[in-house]
C-alpha cells in the first residue's frame, strides 16, 4: 500500500518541534547544574550557638543570603573542641553548597594539641576568606573581688594552682588565651575546659569558676546583664563600648595582646571560581555599615582578606601555635 505523503506544513512543524525538544535536552543539564548558587548553602559552625564566631557567622550568613538571593543556614555542630564539625566539612562535596564557618583555634590551635586531629588544615580545605577578628578581654563575676587584673594576678600568684579559668575546651581560643597570659605573667590557673565558650561563660557569672578569657562578643550579654565584670581587654587600645574597661597595659602588663579570628573556608576541590564568588559576597557583606557597626558593638573587627592572604595565615599561625604547646606545656588535659 502506497502512503501519503507528510504534508510540507505538517512536517514544517515535525521539524521545529524536533528541533525544539533537541535544544530542551541540550538545556537540561546547564539549567539544572545553573548559575551558583541555585539552592541553599550551609554553613557548619563548629561551636555553641551564642559564641563570638556563631554570633558573626550568622550576621554575615544573614547578610551575604540577602545580597546573594539565596539562603545560607548556620548549623552548629559542636564537640570534641571543633573537631567534629571540621571533619564533616573535610568530608563534604566541594560543589560551594558545605562551607565552614571557623575561628582560627580549629585550624591552628587544636592541630598542634592533638596530633590525632583528623584532618589536615592546609591540605583539606580550601580558605576563602578572613571575616572578622575577635577582641578578647578578662572576666570575673560581678561579686568577684578582683576588680583589676593586677589584683587577680597578685591572687594566683599567692595561690598557685587555686584560681581557676573557664575554657570553651581544650584547644579553645579561651584555653590558649588564659594558657599564654598565665605564661606571660608568671602564674598558675586551673583550666576548666566546657563544652562551648557560651557555657564557660555562664558558669563564670554564677561563680562556679573564677575568671575566663573570653571574645568580648561571647561575654557582651552577661555583661549587660551586670552577671560578668569586664577587667581588661587584650588589645592595644580601650574597646569603643567598654571605654571605662582598661587595656592589660595601662594595668602594667605590657607586651601582651590577644585576639582571635573567624573566616569561611571549604572543602578541598571546591572549584576557583566559587571559592572567588564566596570571597567575593563575604567581603560585599563586610563593607556593609550596618553589618560593621554591628560587629563593633560585639567587640569584632571585619577583616575580609583574599583566599591567598587567608591560607598563609593559617599557615604562619600553626607554626606559631605549635611552638606555644612545646615552649609553654600547653596540654589538652
Amino acid at each position: 500500500m502506497t502512503r501519503s505523503p507528510v504534508p510540507s506544513s505538517r512536517l514544517r512543524r515535525y521539524t521545529l518541534a524536533l528541533a525544539g525538544a533537541a535544544a530542551l535536552a541540550l538545556a537540561l543539564p546547564a539549567q539544572a547544574q545553573g548559575t551558583y548558587p541555585n539552592r541553599p548553602i550551609r554553613m557548619i559552625v563548629p561551636l555553641a550557638a551564642g559564641s563570638a564566631v556563631d554570633v558573626a557567622a550568622r550576621l554575615l550568613a544573614q547578610k551575604m543570603s540577602a545580597n546573594m538571593g539565596q539562603g545560607i543556614v548556620v548549623e552548629n555542630l559542636v564537640g570534641a573542641s571543633g573537631i567534629i564539625g571540621a571533619s564533616q566539612l573535610a568530608k563534604a562535596a566541594p560543589d560551594g553548597y558545605t562551607i565552614g564557618g571557623f575561628n582560627d583555634s580549629i585550624l591552628t590551635m587544636v592541630p598542634p594539641l592533638n596530633p590525632a586531629t583528623p584532618f589536615n588544615p592546609l591540605t583539606d580545605f580550601v580558605h576563602v576568606s578572613q571575616v572578622a577578628t575577635i577582641e578578647f578581654g578578662i572576666a570575673v563575676p560581678t561579686n568577684s573581688p578582683y576588680k583589676t587584673v593586677g589584683e587577680l594576678v597578685a591572687a594566683a600568684k599567692a595561690a598557685p594552682g587555686r584560681i581557676s579559668y573557664a575554657s570553651g575546651g581544650n584547644g579553645s581560643p579561651q584555653h590558649f588565651g588564659g594558657a599564654l597570659f598565665a605564661a606571660h605573667t608568671g602564674i598558675d590557673m586551673k583550666h576548666v575546659p566546657y563544652r562551648g565558650a557560651s557555657q564557660a561563660a555562664q558558669d563564670v557569672a554564677s561563680g562556679q569558676v573564677d575568671v575566663t578569657v573570653q571574645g568580648i562578643a561571647t561575654v557582651a550579654s552577661l555583661v549587660k546583664a551586670g552577671k560578668l565584670r569586664l577587667i581588661g581587654v587584650m588589645t592595644p587600645a580601650r574597646q569603643p563600648e567598654y571605654p571605662d574597661v582598661p587595656t592589660l597595659a595601662e594595668q602594667g602588663i605590657t607586651g601582651f595582646d590577644y585576639s582571635t579570628w573567624f573566616g569561611l573556608t571549604a572543602p578541598a576541590g571546591t572549584p576557583r571560581d566559587i571559592v572567588l564568588r564566596l570571597q567575593r559576597e563575604a567581603v560585599k557583606a563586610l563593607e556593609d555599615p550596618e553589618l560593621k557597626a554591628r560587629y563593633v558593638g560585639l567587640g569584632l573587627k571585619s577583616n575580609g582578606t583574599t583566599p591567598e592572604r587567608m591560607t598563609t595565615i593559617v599557615r604562619e599561625q600553626l607554626s606559631r601555635y605549635a611552638k606555644a604547646v612545646k615552649d609553654y606545656g600547653i596540654r589538652g588535659e
